[in-house]
């Protein structure tokens, strides 16, 4: 084929990337959602589909068994949000619980299914307004960075904390409290929970391990030092780490848990009710309004904003550097619709969370495709099983789940790895220590923005009162 030829052949076949660019906007919006739903490794995806469920089966088992939760039709829901989310972001955007709704109707007997309902439309309704208003972009763009990795260090270590506890002692999920120490053996003892974590550390690492062999595999191109090694003495990776590593680790422990499920209680089976539970609109009275408000919504909308849609941002952006940077007022909107549709019908108010990207990021989830797996899952078995399944989940092995959420816990610290300097550093440890202590993200939130004022305050005075050094400071400063 001569140049011309294949310059008309160019013409008339451009790339994908031009033809992308010059298409109308429906066929646009098509091939971005084709895009966003493509496997990057089909175990890797489906592993990290995992990363999330040792926060949301706890919190959603719990308001399921003690609150009476319509397990069928949040599945359902949060199966479809999943489906939505992993098509429209392209990365494994989760969709989580809100936790301090949560921990409220857990602990307050009578904060029931409407009261927890109207707390979490109010809390859409607020994020919306904020998102389609730009002040939610204007929240993201003033609060600095420090202060969102001491939210995400908090909010990591208390999931940590949490899924210790699961492992060490014997749950009662639904009124969240320890019933005495775990016993060793058994199909819930902490040798198995031991066991599955140590499966994990070996399969996934620290994450560079699994992280290096993914971008040999896909040979990136560019120079980069860490891999020159691997790249040129492939030898290097054995043929059985590869393998090793290909393993979709959570998947396969919490697999391993639902056969426990069955194997601790085989009556289970009989439980199981095929069909999707009945959806009704929710009932709710002037008092449900009042009480979800001022007990649910208001100490929930502070970590909506800072862990669902602040913090997502910044970690994304991390995360995925140049497919991942998404605008706080997205968010915001996607959050508020969630809660605004799906908590009329019963369904448990959702959001997104750091913690949850983190847990999905941490287990190989690189693409949309990660989520929507999930979301698909959860459709189907909302359909198929509806509130019966809360049968099966009651019976999962709590230190499994435990494990599951330590190193989604862990994940989601370790982004604070990137405070180098003191002062950045100094708040957020002030923030995450108030938060954890004070349980309360909002509290720890002011408390790091306070510190941080203060110090630029404390700059800006130094600045103004410096005067000309003196020439022994210069000759003390000069090496």
């Amino acid at each position: 084929m001569n140049p011309s030829q294949m310059s008309q052949q160019q013409q008339q076949n451009p790339s994908d990337q031009n033809e992308h660019h010059y298409l109308p906007s429906p066929s646009k919006l098509l091939f971005q959602v084709k895009a966003n739903l493509v496997f990057r490794s089909k175990w890797a995806e489906l592993n990290g589909a995992m990363g999330d469920l040792g926060t949301y089966i706890p919190i959603v088992l719990a308001l399921t068994l003690a609150r009476d939760l319509n397990l069928g039709t949040t599945l359902i829901f949060t199966g479809v949000y999943n489906i939505i989310t992993g098509a429209f972001y392209g990365v494994p955007m989760p969709v989580q619980p809100m936790k301090s709704i949560a921990a409220v109707a857990i602990s307050h007997s009578d904060f029931g299914v409407p009261e927890i309902m109207a707390s979490g439309i109010l809390t859409g309704a607020a994020l919306f307004l904020l998102g389609v208003t730009g002040l939610m972009q204007l929240v993201y763009r003033l609060v600095p960075l420090s202060v969102v990795r001491g939210i995400q260090l908090s909010q990591g270590l208390s999931f940590a904390l949490t899924a210790v506890r699961y492992v060490k002692n014997v749950q009662d999920l639904p009124k969240s409290k320890a019933k005495g120490q775990r016993p060793w053996f058994g199909l819930d003892g902490l040798v198995l929970a031991i066991v599955c974590a140590c499966f994990i550390i070996i399969v996934n690492g620290a994450g560079e391990e699994h992280e290096r062999i993914n971008r040999v595999r896909q040979s990136i191109e560019g120079d980069n030092s860490d891999l020159d090694e691997e790249i040129n003495n492939p030898k290097k990776i054995n043929k059985w780490r590869r393998v090793l590593y290909s393993f979709p680790s959570a998947f396969m422990v919490f697999l391993l848990g639902v056969i426990f499920a069955f194997i601790r209680n085989p009556k289970l089976v009989h439980e199981i009710e095929f069909g999707p539970s009945a959806m009704e609109v929710v009932k709710i009275s002037k008092t449900a309004w009042k009480d979800g408000f001022i007990k649910g919504t208001i100490p929930q909308l502070p970590l909506s904003i800072l862990n669902s849609v602040v913090a997502v941002c910044k970690l994304s952006s991390d995360l995925f550097p140049g497919r991942g940077d998404f605008s706080a007022t997205s968010l915001s909107v996607t959050v508020g619709l969630m809660n605004v549709v799906g908590c009329w019908f019963g369904a448990m108010p959702s959001c997104h969370g750091a913690g949850g990207l983190a847990g999905q990021y941490k287990f190989g989830g690189r693409s949309g495709a990660c989520v929507a797996i999930l979301g698909v899952a959860k459709t189907a078995l909302g359909l198929i099983l509806g509130t019966s399944l809360s049968a099966i989940l009651s019976r999962f092995p709590v230190g499994v789940l435990g494990v599951l959420l330590l190193f989604a816990g862990i994940e989601l610290a370790m982004t604070s790895r990137d405070m180098n300097s003191k002062e950045d550093s100094f708040v957020m440890l002030v923030c995450t220590a108030v938060s954890l202590v004070g349980s309360s993200a909002a509290l720890g939130f002011v408390c790091g923005m306070v510190v941080f004022l203060l110090l630029k305050l404390r700059k800006l005075g130094s600045e103004s009162t410096t005067t000309k050094p003196s020439p022994a400071i210069r000759m003390h400063g000069t090496p």
